[in-house]
């Protein structure tokens, strides 16, 4: 759809993005130890790699898409060059504290419970996985006929999939902690009440057991 240049354009000339990956990034930055090491699941081109880095925390990034890679390889390149970014091909290729998935990578992928077992062992003990899911909730979506048709569906299974070029699916927290169990329990969900009707993006904090 995008080049990785458009979608880097795109995505940080929108205030709103920019305002959701920011409450993103100082949330991880807030629960990383310092000097602590993360992977960006999904890191798209790269921007909140940097954030990572420039903090202090070595990044690995894993990015299946190689439009996106290409443009990471220009936007991150003095961190690359500098080790402080390291990419991966696989998310099974580092051992870090935490992974981050921002900007709802995790909504792409039907079945969580094979991805949660890989983050098991990429995680430590008492790590953490902080990810940004499309909110199934936000009733700023009420407007599209797919809102309104998947209702029962999500109230019955917690999930639905929208039919498109894209596959996005929809998830509630519910259904993905259960996928992330045994290896992780949901600690947070941002926002809470009535927030969730109101914010597109969701937050969820899980926790290494």
């Amino acid at each position: 759809m995008h080049t990785g240049e458009q979608y880097h354009t795109v995505i940080l000339n929108s205030r709103r993005d920019r305002l959701v990956r920011e409450r993103f990034q100082n949330m991880a930055l807030k629960l990383l130890g310092k000097g602590a090491d993360v992977l960006d699941f999904g890191a798209g081109t790269g921007i909140d790699a940097k954030a990572y880095a420039a903090h202090g925390h070595p990044t690995f990034v894993y990015e299946p898409s190689e439009a996106m890679r290409e443009y990471m390889e220009h936007h991150c390149s003095d961190e690359i060059a500098r080790k402080t970014i390291t990419k991966v091909g696989s998310p099974l290729a580092c051992t870090v504290q935490a992974v981050t998935a921002n900007f709802a990578v995790l909504n792409h992928i039907a079945d969580h419970q094979v991805l949660f077992e890989e983050f098991s062992r990429v995680v430590r003990r008492d790590g953490f996985v902080l990810i940004s899911m499309l909110n199934p909730y936000y009733l700023g979506d009420a407007r599209y006929g797919w809102w309104r048709s998947n209702l029962i569906n999500l109230m019955r299974r917690g999930r639905y999939a929208i039919a498109s070029e894209s596959h996005i699916h929809r998830f509630t927290p519910r259904v993905v902690a259960r996928a992330a169990a045994p290896y992780f329990r949901l600690e947070r969900v941002t926002p809470r009440g009535f927030g969730m009707a109101t914010h597109l993006y969701m937050f969820l904090l899980f926790r290494r057991t």
